[in-house]
């Protein structure tokens, strides 16, 4: 999401970037580039008329004017008025005497089922009880899958037959609730039109009985300039508190994003990422403004990591590079750590400065080179792992056809090791680096 616009908003900084003094006329020929830009995009015409005149206002003051390098005051202004844009991230309101209810809302197909689920997951790994509620009796199967996601993710779910009315369900959920000691009732609602008055008759009726904290919309990335008349529509029925965007990592040109939380003024509270369970994240603002105007995003990278890596095996793999004992089984083992990340493509984009070379990777060029590298590794002994000197021609040609490589490639993986090798040794050397391991 964001890729279409992050390109085209650094075409036209890089442009200003080369220009010493900015006249109202460069200005004003840049925000027409970023109009196009984010019309592009799906962003809501009048959220990119209101936008652009801000950014013009302060563009055209003493702070670009008294600045050494004009370019960058534009970009931090549009960087600063994005913020604006994207407002807050937001939290889930869950304080207060349980069962707190959260009501997901939303049209058919954008993923309420799924999210509901991933919610659930979050708030359980946060200390939660959560009890999934199955109210959505009008889709066939919707029960089934959120009965199937709730034994996969061991979450208990409330269902009923399908003649049941859908608020009389949440009702009795809430009542199951209170005696199971559940302190969060999610309940995964039909999907429904905006102009389906009697669809949306019945949310009002469960909203009623229920008294959500949260009533969230789960909106698809996808849905373009629709998006502002579902958000607002739903915002003006039920009271909306908050967005949930999905399928973001798809081919979404990221408008609604935008649209959404400046026409309603409600805060998006998740991102959902992925199809995995845990492929949801908070909304943080600044981290997607860093990233659409593409200033990286190390946050999340060190935030991904932090999940994901095994912090005493980090720290045994740290030692042994100072130590100078780092093998190629070391090495394995990291290689499959940064596997769990995520696409190296995408992780070298959150890296200031980045940008641009993940561009020039295709998916297969980086992926590709992962899995030739574990291949080749995989196919030697331990004894050839842990010593690398070992590998004389014969067995060089033994690993060759166990990882379906050239001989060639196996001397390259070894010969770029031996570089890192290298200057380990030479940074083992540094006292700084020393002390900082033997920090608790």
């Amino acid at each position: 999401m964001f890729e279409g616009l992050s390109e085209k908003l650094q075409a036209v900084f890089d442009r200003l970037g080369r220009r010493g003094v900015l006249s109202e006329a460069d200005v004003d020929v840049a925000l027409r580039e970023v109009r196009l830009a984010l019309l592009e995009a799906d962003v809501n015409f009048k959220v990119v008329k209101d936008f652009l005149a801000r950014v013009r206002v302060r563009a055209i003051g003493a702070e670009v004017h008294k600045s050494l390098t004009p370019g960058q005051a534009v970009i931090k202004i549009v960087h600063d008025e994005l913020l604006t844009t994207l407002g807050e991230g937001g939290k889930l309101d869950l304080g207060g005497p349980a069962p707190r209810v959260v009501m997901l809302v939303g049209l058919q197909g954008s993923g309420k089922t799924t999210t509901a689920a991933k919610l659930a997951l979050r708030l359980r790994s946060a200390g939660r009880k959560p009890l999934l509620v199955a109210a959505d009796t009008y889709r066939p199967a919707a029960i089934t899958q959120l009965e199937q996601l709730g034994r996969q993710l061991s979450i208990t779910v409330h269902s009923e037959s399908a003649s049941v009315p859908p608020p009389v369900i949440c009702q009795n959920a809430i009542t199951r609730a209170i005696q199971g000691a559940f302190d969060v009732v999610i309940l995964d609602t039909a999907g429904r039109l905006q102009i389906d008055d009697k669809m949306m008759a019945e949310i009002e009726d469960v909203r009623q009985r229920t008294k959500p904290c949260e009533t969230l919309l789960i909106a698809d990335a996808m849905t373009g300039q629709e998006a502002v008349n579902i958000a607002d529509a739903f915002n003006k029925r039920v009271g909306l508190t908050g967005l949930i965007l999905t399928k973001v990592d798809g081919d979404a040109r990221g408008g609604a994003a935008i649209s959404m939380r400046a026409v309603t003024g409600v805060p998006i509270k998740f991102l959902a990422t992925g199809e995995k369970p845990d492929a949801f994240e908070p909304f943080h603002p600044d981290r997607l403004a860093s990233r659409i105007l593409g200033m990286g995003d190390v946050m999340t990278l060190i935030e991904k990591a932090q999940v994901e890596f095994d912090e005493k095996e980090t720290l045994r793999t740290a030692e042994r590079m100072m130590t100078a004992k780092f093998d190629l089984e070391d090495f394995l083992g990291q290689l499959r750590q940064i596997k769990k990340m995520g696409p190296i493509g995408d992780l070298l984009k959150m890296i200031p400065g980045f940008n641009q070379i993940s561009k020039d990777l295709t998916p297969e060029m980086t992926e590709g080179q992962m899995k030739r590298t574990e291949a080749i590794i995989s196919s030697m002994t331990r004894d050839e792992r842990r010593d690398p000197n070992l590998l004389n021609a014969s067995r060089k040609r033994r690993v060759a056809r166990g990882s379906g490589v050239d001989v060639q490639d196996v001397n390259e993986l070894l010969k770029q090791f031996k570089q890192a090798q290298t200057m380990m040794k030479q940074l083992s050397s540094n006292p700084r680096l020393r002390n900082m391991l033997k920090r608790p």
